[in-house]
């Protein structure tokens, strides 16, 4: 099996390294790393750089925060470009711009390394219970090489097109999501100022068209008051920018997506960044 050195032990990151673990990889992580100690532990190998853990890996993912995180983590002297042998395979599963996916992508393939975005959906449940959705940009041979890696991560795994095509798709599916939540909240916070019993409310949406998912699980916390973060705010705010960064590209206007954006920023003025992303429904919770 090939070896595989994991960039990112985060709330998604270290659940899918320990996946790949599960299933028989021969995995490798960055000794610096806050859970490099339960990796190691569960029998993965720790390098002190990226460069380094690239030199002794056939395949090189990286699970970071942002764009600036991941070029920083392949670009930098001591980054992944520098040590990854031609031949390898280089996955991105960050949720970052789709330029940079693409501008990666040209980047190693100068050094004769197939690259792949492919960034997630599932949130922290489906990293730890390998089931998310996984949708892939790049080579179709190297998507092939890649998917049972994929496939020890993940159940819906999807190849989407060329380089980008990955994070284009987890742009509109981030619209997507935020755009629901939004909407859920505002069921909600009109529901419970109407004397309306949210969790009755909750079960006889979900037998109805407006079932969903976040109806589902985010409508749970939003009555429970648990946010938790399965996946931040702060995050999902980047994410939208993401979106309409890219949507200024094309020239394609998103005003829902825009709307939402704005009230995560009042989110994080709130200072609720670190909470789960359907803690949105405090702002229209706690207006007057």
């Amino acid at each position: 099996m090939e070896k595989i050195g994991f960039i990112g032990l985060g709330i998604m990151g270290k659940p899918m390294a320990h996946n790949l673990l599960k299933a028989g990889y021969p995995v490798a992580v960055l000794s610096q790393s806050k859970a490099a100690s339960e990796l190691t532990a569960a029998g993965a190998q720790d390098f002190p750089t990226a460069r380094v853990l690239a030199e002794n890996c056939d395949l090189v993912i990286t699970m970071l925060p942002d764009s600036p995180d991941v070029e920083g983590v392949v670009t930098g002297p001591e980054g992944v470009l520098a040590g990854i042998r031609s031949g390898a395979l280089f996955i991105d599963m960050s949720t970052i711009a789709p330029s940079v996916a693409r501008n990666i992508h040209d980047l190693m393939q100068e050094k004769g390394v197939e690259a792949l975005d492919a960034p997630v959906s599932g949130g922290q449940v489906g990293a730890q219970s390998a089931t998310l959705s996984i949708m892939v940009g790049g080579n179709v041979q190297a998507f092939e090489r890649a998917l049972p890696v994929f496939q020890a991560m993940g159940k819906n795994i999807v190849h989407i097109g060329g380089p980008g095509a990955g994070q284009t798709t987890k742009a509109c599916n981030q619209m997507i999501v935020g755009m629901t939540i939004q909407a859920v909240a505002e069921a909600f916070a009109l529901a419970k100022k109407a004397g309306v019993d949210l969790e009755k409310m909750r079960e006889v949406l979900l037998g109805g068209f407006a079932q969903s998912r976040i109806l589902d699980l985010h409508g749970k916390r939003m009555i429970e008051g648990n946010f938790a973060p399965g996946f931040k705010i702060k995050l999902h705010r980047k994410d939208l920018g993401i979106a309409l960064q890219t949507g200024q590209e094309y020239s394609v206007l998103l005003p829902g997506t825009a709307l939402v954006a704005e009230k995560m920023v009042a989110a994080l003025e709130q200072g609720n960044g670190e909470l789960d992303h359907s803690a949105l429904f405090l702002l229209l919770e706690k207006a007057p």
